[in-house]
């Protein structure tokens, strides 16, 4: 279930992934509080990897791209529970606030320290709002949000920088964030955002710089991504088309060999002789 359906408004997801690794990509378009009640859950960004295991909770700030994966562990279900904190909540929160953070995290993803009435919050949670797959905002998940945003400000106190934060995206250079993000799989459209352009600038500037269009860039970028994971690091085609960005195996595999003039499996056929 894509967290774009849930921007209107601040509330509770809960997610089971019955005892099957699941993976998915997003733009993160609010802050969110994820904590993993069992199993495990990888990120990766551009820029880092982190793993959430049972217990553990984290921060993820707004406007970031990441792609999750869900894994059971020792035959249990991946469990969690996803709290969001959007812009007019926070807005509402903060007016009547005193700002007490000092600078802005390094990072926009935080890995919160564990404290007992951080864990007996998502105890309550997963106690009295036992409906997992499903988003629930109403007033009693309201006391719960408001709450955990308290807890979160009393762990880090520096959060208050960057939950505050509510400007868009500006103009960032366009070449190197296309270069280190261009295995998430999300519409032109986002990408156009997140690097402060409007979708026509966007595709000017890109043809300025790459010299093509953004589709064909990207497809080729992540086909070269794909051969690069199989043939150095000899993953399976159907790992490295996720990697690469790609969702589609019979896409994917039609798109390499056209590009390559063999088709990904070969590679590995070769490597094995």
């Amino acid at each position: 279930m894509s967290s774009t359906n849930y921007i209107s408004q601040a509330g509770v997801f809960f997610s089971c992934n019955e005892k099957k690794e699941f993976v998915t990509e997003q733009m993160v378009p609010e802050h969110i509080l994820t904590h993993v009640y069992s199993g495990r859950i990888s990120i990766v960004t551009a820029n880092k990897a982190y793993s959430l295991s049972a217990g553990q909770t984290a921060l993820f700030g707004r406007n970031q791209l990441a792609k999750f994966t869900k894994e059971p562990v020792k035959n249990e279900s991946c469990e969690s529970v996803t709290i969001f904190f959007t812009q007019p909540f926070l807005q509402k929160f903060y007016a009547t606030k005193t700002l007490v953070g000092s600078h802005s995290p390094r990072t926009k993803i935080l890995q919160l320290k564990t404290t007992m009435l951080l864990d007996n919050l998502f105890r309550s949670i997963g106690t009295c709002l036992n409906m997992k797959g499903t988003f629930i905002a109403n007033e009693q998940v309201q006391l719960k949000i408001h709450e955990a945003l308290t807890l979160v400000r009393e762990i880090d106190s520096n959060v208050d920088v960057l939950l505050s934060d509510f400007s868009e995206p500006h103009k960032i250079d366009l070449a190197g964030f296309m270069q280190k993000n261009f295995m998430f799989n999300i519409p032109i459209s986002k990408f156009a955002y997140l690097t402060g352009r409007s979708l026509a600038t966007f595709k000017r500037d890109f043809k300025k710089v790459f010299g093509t269009s953004p589709q064909k860039w990207l497809t080729e970028k992540r086909l070269e991504q794909a051969h690069f994971l199989i043939a150095e690091q000899q993953k399976r085609p159907s790992q490295a088309l996720i990697e690469a960005g790609f969702e589609n195996f019979s896409h994917f595999s039609n798109a390499f060999k056209q590009f390559f003039g063999y088709s990904p499996s070969s590679i590995l056929s070769s490597l094995a002789k």
